[in-house]
């Protein structure tokens, strides 16, 4: 029987662009040997999105869609992905056609030498600001040197994962989920191969500023112990540095009270805030485990083989197989 690959497209706001990726996919899939479902994933989009994907439905039984009832999120949404494909291996990308389907072969061939994890790693990124270049090859460095896992540089989410890698993924239960560091924790053979991250063919990012840096406080805050750490120490160097300028300042009796005193206080302050600032990024955390709401909400699939139009809920302590 014909090996299947599902491939898990998260849709926001795709409008401009997604009947391209469509016809596109579709195009790529004749000429292959392997069976293949696609499942988009909507994470509350605004625009005509889902009509264009529902109008491709029509015409095609391998196109799948997961509706979430409001925006949760990329990373809720491959996770919800993760829990709907019924592949022999699965594959996760974008759906603007930046990571490029010609690398599935690719990914396939390593999955056939026995790999069960085969990521895409970047050797050029097109289309994107000098900044936003900077900040994702050092955020991969910081994250490298400070995570207990070792997860490769300059790689995303675009990946194949064989189905026992996906039924271990499926255990994790975190409500802000960086997939790419968990499907790095669980371990398993691991290997990459290199791509040519493209273009976005159109439409706007959905990763502005203010989502790279939650997405790289929540991928620390998963993996990193050492930002309390840190909060320690710079809890600890002010006042026992305080302790010992004063008592310098008392015996040279060269000083002025209040100009020494502001500064002491606005300096330990401010590193005070700041590791105020770190344990409430864990603290939250530990807030949101133990709220156990549902990470998301799915409000209708289609395309499989029951029709859900109910309100399926996933709780972060639930597990499927």
């Amino acid at each position: 029987m014909d090996q299947l690959i599902s491939i898990i497209l998260p849709v926001f706001n795709e409008e401009a662009g997604i009947q391209t990726t469509i016809d596109t996919l579709l195009n790529y899939v004749e000429q292959q040997k392997e069976r293949y479902e696609f499942i988009f994933v909507d994470d509350g989009s605004k625009d005509r999105s889902v009509k264009i994907i529902e109008t491709s439905m029509e015409q095609h039984e391998n196109i799948k869609l997961v509706k979430f009832s409001r925006n949760f999120g990329h990373q809720l949404a491959i996770t919800a992905g993760l829990q709907y494909a019924t592949g022999d291996a699965v594959v996760v990308m974008d759906a603007d056609l930046q990571d490029p389907p010609e690398v599935i072969p690719k990914m396939i061939q390593k999955w056939h030498e026995e790999y069960d994890i085969v990521y895409g790693k970047r050797i050029q990124r097109d289309g994107e600001t000098l900044f936003k270049k900077f900040t994702a090859s050092a955020f991969y460095r910081i994250f490298r040197k400070m995570a207990t896992i070792d997860m490769p540089l300059d790689t995303g989410d675009f990946r194949l994962m064989d189905r026992r890698a996906v039924i271990q993924l499926r255990k994790l239960h975190e409500q802000d989920p960086f997939v790419r560091g968990q499907v790095t924790w669980i371990g398993f053979k691991q290997t990459s191969v290199m791509y040519h991250r493209q273009e976005r063919i159109a439409g706007e990012t959905k990763y502005p500023l203010s989502k790279m840096i939650k997405l790289a406080i929540d991928g620390i805050t998963s993996f990193s112990m050492k930002p309390l750490q840190l909060a320690n120490i710079f809890s600890v160097v002010p006042i026992v540095s305080g302790i010992f300028s004063l008592g310098y300042l008392l015996i040279s009796g060269s000083y002025s009270l209040a100009s020494v005193g502001v500064t002491v206080l606005l300096f330990t302050l401010g590193l005070l805030l700041l590791s105020v600032g770190i344990l409430g990024s864990y603290l939250g955390r530990v807030l949101d485990q133990v709220n156990d709401r549902p990470r998301f909400i799915v409000s209708e699939t289609e395309g499989f083989q029951e029709r859900n139009k109910g309100i399926h809920h996933l709780h972060a302590r639930q597990s499927q197989s």
